[in-house]
C-alpha cells in the first residue's frame, strides 16, 4: 500500500539535513529506483577471485531481474540477462562452472559468449521472422573491473566505469584492493529498505549510542562527511582525541599512555567485528607494549604500530601495499560508492558492504557483507558464502559479528518508525551525514527521470550535485 503521507516526487525535496520519509517506506518509489536507478548504473555483481577459471559464474539477482556473469576467456568476463530466449526460464541460480548455459525446460543451450549453440527442433521455426542465430543469442550488458570487483550495468549507453567511479580510486588505488581476498561472505536478509541499511554504515554519527563499547579505546568519534559527486565519505578530521584513548564522551582524562588502548581497540574489534583489520594486525600491535616507550602522542606511535604490521604481513608472504600516511589521510574511513556499495578499509583489510532491494518490498532488503584481507597467493581460505534468508535469521547474526548485530537491531525498528505519522523525513545531519542525503539526492536524480531537464536548468550544487 502507498503511503498515505505521498507527496509529488521532486528532486529538489532532499538537503543536507532533510530526506523524505516516502523514500524509504513508498512502493511506488520503489518501483521508479527498478525502472529508471537500477538499469542505469554501475554496481557491484562479484569478485574477480570468484572467476578464477573459464566457465566460472556467479549469478546476480536485483528486484526481480537477473545477470549471470561468467569468465569467458582467461582475459575476459561479460554478463547477461538470466533468462532463455525461448520461454523465459532463467538459466543459473547461485554461482558454479559450467561449459554452456543449458536451460532445463526445453533444452535450448548457448554458449559462455551467449551466442546460440543449440536449438532443439530448430526447423520448426523455418520462415518466422527474427529466428536468426542473433537473434536469440543472449542480451550482454556492459561489464567493467576495479579493485577486484566486477560491475555490471544494463545501460548500453553508460559512462565508462573509470568515469563512474572519479574521484574515489584516487584516494583508493594504493591500497591495492585488487590483492584482497574474502575471509568470509555472509549475506543476509533484513527487515528495512536497502537505503536503511545501506546508510548505517554510511555515518559514523551512530557509534556512539549503537556501538558505545567502542567508545573507549577509539578517541574522538565526531566525524565529517565529504561528498565527490554521486559517492561520499567519512573521517575524522577535527579529532579532539586520538586512537587508544577514550571518546570525549566518556568524560574520562587522555591516558599518559596510549599503547595499551591501541591492543584494546584492535583486539575489541577483531574479536566482535572480524573485518577491516587482521589477525596478524592485532597480533603485531602487541609489540608496542615492549618494543615502543609509553607515549600519549599518536604520532610517536603510529609508525612503529605500522611498521610491526608491515613485518607480520610481510614475513606471511601477503606484502603491503605503498602507502604513505599522507595517503592514509586522506583516503578517510569509509567509502560510499553510488549507489549501493560501502567499504571500510586498513592497510591490508577492508570491510565491504552491498545492499539490494527484495524484489518489490520495500520493508525489506539483500544485504551482501564481504570481509577482505591480503593473503599470501594461495593462502586464502576456501569461499563459502553463508546465507542468513530466514525471516528471523538476522537476529542470529552476533555469532559472525557483535558490532553488525548491534546495527541491525537498529533496522527493523527504524522501517516501522518511518511510517509514523508523526515522522515526515530523516532529518540527517548536515555535517555528519551529508553522504546518506547525498545518496537520496541521487536515488532521486535517477528515479525522477522526467525531471532532469527541469534540474538542470536550475543548476547545480557544489560537485555537481543535482539540487
Amino acid at each position: 500500500m502507498t503511503s498515505s503521507k505521498s507527496k509529488t516526487l521532486n528532486p529538489a525535496i532532499v538537503r543536507d539535513d532533510f530526506v523524505p520519509a516516502e523514500d524509504y517506506t513508498s512502493r511506488d518509489f520503489l518501483e521508479k529506483e527498478k525502472q529508471k536507478l537500477w538499469t542505469k548504473v554501475w554496481q557491484v555483481a562479484c569478485r574477480e577471485e570468484e572467476l578464477k577459471s573459464v566457465g566460472d559464474f556467479v549469478t546476480y539477482n536485483i528486484h526481480d531481474e537477473s545477470f549471470v556473469v561468467v569468465r569467458t576467456a582467461e582475459d575476459r568476463i561479460q554478463a547477461f540477462y538470466n533468462v532463455c530466449m525461448h520461454r523465459g526460464r532463467r538459466l543459473t541460480a547461485g554461482c558454479g562452472r559450467t561449459r554452456v548455459f543449458h536451460c532445463n525446460y526445453h533444452g535450448w543451450r548457448w554458449n559462455l559468449d551467449g551466442s546460440l549453440n543449440r536449438i532443439l527442433d530448430r526447423d520448426d521455426w523455418k520462415g518466422c521472422p527474427s529466428v536468426s542465430d542473433e537473434d536469440f543469442s543472449l542480451r550482454e550488458v556492459k561489464t567493467g573491473t576495479w579493485g577486484g570487483f566486477v560491475y555490471i550495468n544494463p545501460d548500453p549507453d553508460a559512462e565508462p566505469l573509470a568515469d563512474y567511479l572519479a574521484p574515489m580510486p584516487d584516494f583508493i588505488d594504493p591500497f591495492e584492493f585488487e590483492k584482497l581476498r574474502y575471509r568470509w561472505y555472509v549475506s543476509v536478509k533484513l527487515p528495512c529498505n536497502w537505503k536503511v541499511a545501506l546508510e548505517a554504515f554510511n555515518e559514523g554519527y551512530h557509534v556512539a549510542a549503537t556501538h558505545p563499547q567502542l567508545l573507549e579505546n577509539a578517541g574522538d568519534d565526531v566525524t565529517r562527511s565529504f561528498i565527490y559527486g554521486k559517492h561520499g565519505m567519512f573521517a575524522y578530521p577535527t579529532a579532539t582525541r586520538p586512537w587508544g584513548a577514550p571518546s570525549p564522551r566518556t568524560g574520562k582524562p587522555l591516558p599518559e599512555d596510549l599503547r595499551p588502548g591501541l591492543v584494546n581497540f584492535f583486539d575489541e574489534m577483531n574479536h566482535t567485528l572480524r573485518a577491516i583489520y587482521t589477525e596478524r594486525d592485532t597480533e603485531a600491535v602487541r609489540r608496542l607494549m615492549t618494543e615502543t616507550e609509553p607515549s600519549a602522542d599518536i604520532n610517536t606511535l603510529m609508525e612503529p604500530m605500522v611498521g610491526f604490521q608491515r613485518e607480520a604481513a610481510e614475513a606471511s608472504g601477503a606484502g603491503w601495499p605503498e602507502v604513505t600516511m599522507e595517503q592514509f589521510g586522506k583516503a578517510g574511513v569509509n567509502w560510499h560508492v553510488f549507489p549501493n556499495q560501502i567499504f571500510l578499509m586498513y592497510f591490508d583489510g577492508a570491510l565491504c558492504y552491498r545492499a539490494r532491494p527484495n524484489g518489490d518490498d520495500p520493508d525489506s532488503c539483500i544485504y551482501d557483507i564481504w570481509s577482505l584481507v591480503r593473503y599470501a597467493p594461495g593462502a586464502e581460505p576456501r569461499l563459502e558464502r553463508q546465507n542468513f534468508y530466514g525471516d528471523d535469521d538476522w537476529k542470529n547474526f552476533g555469532a559472525i559479528s557483535i558490532i553488525l548485530q548491534q546495527d541491525f537491531d537498529n533496522m527493523e525498528q527504524v522501517q516501522k518508525g518511518m511510517k509514523s505519522a508523526a515522522f515526515n523525513a530523516a532529518r540527517t545531519s548536515p555535517l555528519q551525514e551529508t553522504s546518506v542525503s547525498n545518496l537520496h539526492r541521487w536515488v532521486r536524480h535517477y528515479a525522477m527521470e522526467e525531471d532532469r531537464s527541469e534540474t538542470g536548468r536550475k543548476g547545480t550544487a557544489a560537485g555537481g550535485l543535482p539540487q
